[in-house]
């Protein structure tokens, strides 16, 4: 499912984010940052999970057998509001003398900010960035582009881009002046400058503790009518560190799995499919490549420590082009910008035949805003592992997809349902419901294989 939620630095643990449109692209180029490795990370909400780790979890009681409805409705396709977008009208320019502006939200864990001008001096340049320096993206503009801008305005149009997210809850914006003014038009143009009309940020605690009672409230109701979340008994799902020494392989395959920041404020995941610059995700979560332009790429979003608070700072790549996509198998294929930056974190191998009934499966992903966990046990099979129950599962049509009751959440949608036998993926995993289902991958590789 595709939901919005905020970022999390810090804690591994579920946050909730918001969501909003697309805009069009202003004709600026950031220039990315490089991987980092640093942690340290900030104090942040206790866990919600309260199960065992997986060296400490004993062999789940097996309970009876569910029948499967292949016809029932899933129980969440669409976003979920966790998030907001706030007005700001600012603008740092030549002629005020103003070159910085600070935009903090206290309490959240992320702050995006939204340009609808960069219209920048020869030699000039902006920067948004951490108040203590420590993550900080460049951007490059030109005079052409206030005037784009402007225009697009005077038409009705979306003008603007957002610019990569910072973690925390302040935000830096500064205008960088070059040490002459070759043009001599400083102080003499109104149309130069910068202004940010907009910026996303996570929710505070109190939207959160509110969210929450929101979303218990519809556990409720859902329980009453029969639906389940996509949460199936107990929470099964672990950190992917948790994994590291337990089970290695599963844990380095993990780290191909990259979260989805989408217009600011939706989440989603992706992942890298063969060794080329081709990434996967759903229809979904978006289908157009200006939205993959506008959308964030969150590469070793995982905790440092198995169940400790303190993440690596992650490698943050926008995407690109859209190379295909399809509403009935659910699928977006992708490329990335900067791939080069990600290329260090591998990439996962399609099995492409029909799933197995009881093969045992586990799934990477970025549940509720998380960084990086991982489903691979489940109290609801008889033998506590995750595995197919249905290999020919209904999903947008007849027997497209692989059902199973592996633990998935909000902002799961585009995770990898990889097999335990081969350690590729033999579904792409976008339905909640429990059983929860992905598209097979026997299904869309005939439509997607010459573009790999």
């Amino acid at each position: 499912m595709r939901r919005t939620m905020a970022l999390v630095l810090g804690v591994c643990g579920a946050l909730a984010l918001g969501g909003t449109t697309a805009v069009e692209a202003l004709n600026f180029t950031p220039v990315r940052t490089g991987a980092t490795t640093a942690l340290p990370a900030a104090a942040a909400p206790a866990r919600s999970s309260t199960a065992a780790r997986p060296a400490e979890k004993a062999q789940a009681k097996a309970e009876p057998d569910r029948p499967i409805n292949p016809d029932e409705t899933v129980w969440q396709t669409g976003a979920e509001e966790a998030g907001k977008v706030e007005a700001a009208r600012t603008t740092l320019g030549y002629l005020d003398g103003k070159h910085a502006a600070t935009f903090r939200y206290p309490g959240v864990d992320y702050v995006k900010v939204h340009f609808t001008r960069l219209s920048l001096l020869p030699g000039d340049y902006l920067t948004v960035a951490r108040p203590d320096g420590t993550e900080s993206h460049r951007y490059d503009g030109t005079l052409l582009d206030g005037v784009g801008d402007t225009v697009n305005g005077l038409l009705g149009e979306a003008a603007g881009k957002w610019a990569m997210s910072v973690t925390g809850d302040s935000a830096v914006v500064t205008l960088h002046l070059g040490p002459t003014d070759l043009l001599g038009l400083r102080g003499k143009v109104s149309e130069t400058g910068v202004t940010v009309d907009r910026v996303a940020r996570g929710f505070t605690k109190t939207e959160r503790d509110a969210q929450h009672s929101a979303d218990e409230r519809r556990k409720k109701e859902a329980a009453r009518t029969g639906r389940e979340e996509s949460i199936c008994g107990n929470d099964d799902k672990f950190d992917a560190v948790c994994y590291k020494t337990t089970d290695p392989v599963m844990y380095r395959r993990s780290k191909a799995v990259a979260r989805l920041l989408i217009n600011g404020t939706e989440l989603c995941t992706a992942w890298r499919v063969g060794p080329d610059n081709r990434m996967l995700t759903n229809h979904h979560c978006f289908t157009t490549s200006q939205e993959a332009a506008e959308t964030e790429v969150w590469f070793n979003y995982q905790c440092a420590v198995c169940g400790g608070y303190d993440v690596f700072r992650p490698t943050k790549v926008w995407g690109a082009q859209v190379l295909a996509t399809d509403q009935r198998l659910d699928y977006t294929l992708f490329t990335l910008d900067n791939f080069a930056a990600v290329r260090q974190y591998g990439y996962l191998d399609l099995d492409v035949r029909a799933p197995l009934a009881g093969e045992k499966v586990y799934i990477p992903q970025n549940p509720a805003g998380d960084p990086t966990m991982i489903a691979s046990d489940s109290d609801q099979d008889g033998n506590g592992n995750c595995e197919i129950v249905n290999p020919a599962y209904d999903g947008y049509d007849k027997k497209t997809d692989a059902s199973y009751y592996c633990d998935t959440a909000g902002g799961s949608s585009g995770s990898p349902v990889i097999s335990r036998v081969t350690n590729k993926v033999i579904a792409l995993h976008h339905f909640g419901g429990c059983p929860n289902s992905g598209v097979r991958v026997d299904e869309l590789y005939p439509e997607i294989r010459s573009l790999l």
